[in-house]
């Protein structure tokens, strides 16, 4: 998958993602773009580490949901240390 499929894969997955989670979420479009793509990335590696599946190909069903998984549990984690540092999650 080229970078520019991956910056694009990463921003709709954060996007997802925060659609997805509960509660309000005030972070910028560029944290969701950096949240998304570090959340595509553990979603690849988890997938190759538990499934034998790694991201495939920018249209597979398969690497889109775990693109979205990987970025949830990112995005969940974010939210839990912001909110726990005391700022607004």
């Amino acid at each position: 998958m080229g970078f520019i499929a991956f910056i694009v894969l990463g921003l709709l997955a954060g996007l997802i993602a925060r659609a997805i989670l509960p509660g309000k979420q005030t972070g910028s479009i560029l944290m969701t773009i950096l949240l998304g793509i570090v959340g595509a990335l553990l979603g690849g590696w988890l997938g190759s580490v538990l499934f034998s599946r790694p991201l495939e190909e920018f249209f597979s069903i398969q690497t889109w949901l775990l693109a979205i998984v990987g970025s949830v549990i990112v995005l969940g984690i974010y939210g839990a240390v912001r909110g726990r540092n005391g700022r607004t999650a």
